[in-house]
């Protein structure tokens, strides 16, 4: 690791070319990750020949969230209206700092002395654990891969799978460990172990933190969705229950559920339907055996009405964070989650970053693509990603500009703008190629060391095509 310096606008970008070099070199774990990701192929490639026509499904819910986010300033007012006629409040954040603010409060004011938490990617975006520890609330995350990342003291590897790089073994030693139990390699065993621990954990929670997954305008209902039901534990049981969402989770009608959780489903996992699919009104009503007492949504801006205000970028809020870009990366599977130093990872988290972050800072992210387009063709929303990731090098390069950059294109402009000095850069190209490769210059030493270049051609174009003139006279 290298340490960060405060000070210095390209850490971020130093910090992913470093644990890039260093985490490509680890075969090992790479062999592991894309291992686990063949299986997710199978079953997604089976599920998806169930629908009658997959590219329609993805038209569908590509339009539910076309026309909820095209028109988010009138879905956005109805569903709190529906969320408040329901008992639930609403609380609107700016910025991450703010929503950590109000999510304080709440826990201020309900007194709580223990809090659990099931899988919320937001709460990530605006680092709400640390916040609350720093406040000094012990959280619990109740997500089995999230519990295990917590106790190994990481950040989730994958917004779906947030510990799909952990052995087997790896998991019972942690549990080991922290929970001494005893070694095991069956992942069953492993469930029922967490289930255990958090029993109680459940019951002795005063508020229990989630996210949404949707927010349906219609009714006022927050969908969330999930494969082991600790969500709907952490939900009804603790007696006060804040959920944090983005303002972009909104869709309009109930019946655009009906495609979207099947997509989410097929794409995110290769699951005909998540286990769980859970909608929430408000808090227990009379008569209502559980449930919580009160019932709070945070709803997040964050820069998110800067993207919706920019036309080109815009349908990236279209994203219902499925992780089906993640896994068919060929950069993700190289360089892994930890890499991009960020909530969101691989391509959509390459387009979204830097718009949440800071360009100038996060650029970098948007060169770290092939530009393949694999991620375009899987997204179930139909999201543009690759053509995102060029538009944010394009702006990049407006907005910060690279000084010597700048000048290599002025230099290549003016040799490529004269016929005989284009020539003879390239002759003398052609017989220093053997030199260049042992000069010791830092950048192209660095890029030699994982490319070869081809031997130079005895003869340049313009000689072969002089001769392939003569020879056909």
């Amino acid at each position: 690791m290298i340490a960060q310096d405060a000070q210095s606008p390209q850490w971020a970008k130093k910090k992913f070319l470093h644990d890039a070099k260093v985490h490509v070199q680890d075969t090992g774990h790479r062999t592991f990750v894309q291992k686990a990701l063949g299986g997710y192929f199978l079953s997604r490639d089976a599920q998806k020949a169930r629908y009658r026509d997959w590219e329609q499904a993805r038209d569908a819910a590509s339009l539910a969230k076309w026309s909820a986010v095209n028109r988010l300033d009138e879905l956005l007012p109805l569903f709190v209206a529906n969320f408040e006629a329901n008992g639930g409040q609403v609380h609107w954040a700016r910025d991450a700092e703010e929503a950590r603010r109000i999510i304080l409060d709440l826990v201020r004011e309900a007194k709580a002395k223990a809090i659990i938490k099931s899988k919320c990617m937001t709460s990530e975006e605006i680092h709400l654990n640390a916040a609350l520890e720093k406040d000094g609330y012990g959280v619990i995350e109740s997500d089995l891969g999230e519990f295990i990342q917590q106790l190994r003291g990481e950040p989730p590897y994958h917004f779906v799978f947030p510990c799909m790089h952990v052995r087997r073994e790896e998991i019972s030693e942690l549990f080991g460990k922290f929970l001494g139990t005893p070694p095991t390699n069956s992942p069953e065993e492993l469930t029922m172990i967490a289930r255990r621990h958090m029993r109680q954990l459940y019951v002795d929670a005063d508020v229990g933190i989630t996210g949404a997954n949707f927010l349906v305008a219609e009714t006022g209902q927050i969908s969330i969705t999930e494969n082991e039901g600790n969500a709907r534990l952490t939900a009804a049981l603790p007696r006060v229950h804040i959920s944090l969402s983005g303002i972009e989770k909104v869709v309009e009608h109930l019946d655009d559920l009906a495609v979207l959780l099947p997509m989410l489903a097929t794409a995110g996992a290769g699951q005909q339907m998540t286990c769980y699919n859970t909608l929430y009104s408000g808090p227990r009503r009379d008569g209502e055996c559980d449930g919580p007492d009160e019932m709070h949504l945070v709803l997040l801006d964050n820069s998110r009405t800067a993207i919706l205000a920019d036309p080109e970028q815009r349908d990236s809020l279209h994203c219902i964070r499925c992780g089906a870009c993640l896994n068919v990366c060929p950069i993700f599977k190289n360089v892994g989650g930890f890499t991009y130093g960020t909530t969101y990872q691989g391509p959509i988290g390459s387009v979204i970053t830097p718009h949440l972050r800071g360009l100038s800072d996060w650029n970098h992210l948007s060169a770290a693509s092939s530009l393949c387009g694999a991620c375009s063709d899987v997204c179930p929303v139909r999201i543009d990603i690759h053509h995102h990731l060029l538009h944010n090098r394009r702006n990049a390069a407006r907005t910060v500009p690279n000084r010597w950059e700048k000048f290599g294109h002025q230099i290549f402009v003016i040799v490529a703008s004269r016929p005989w000095l284009f020539a003879a850069g390239g002759a003398i190209f052609r017989h220093t190629l053997g030199m260049l490769k042992r000069l010791p210059v830092p950048l192209l030493r660095d890029w030699l060391a994982t490319r070869a270049l081809p031997a130079a051609p005895r003869k340049s174009f313009r000689q072969q095509w002089r001769q392939a003139g003569k020879d056909s006279l």
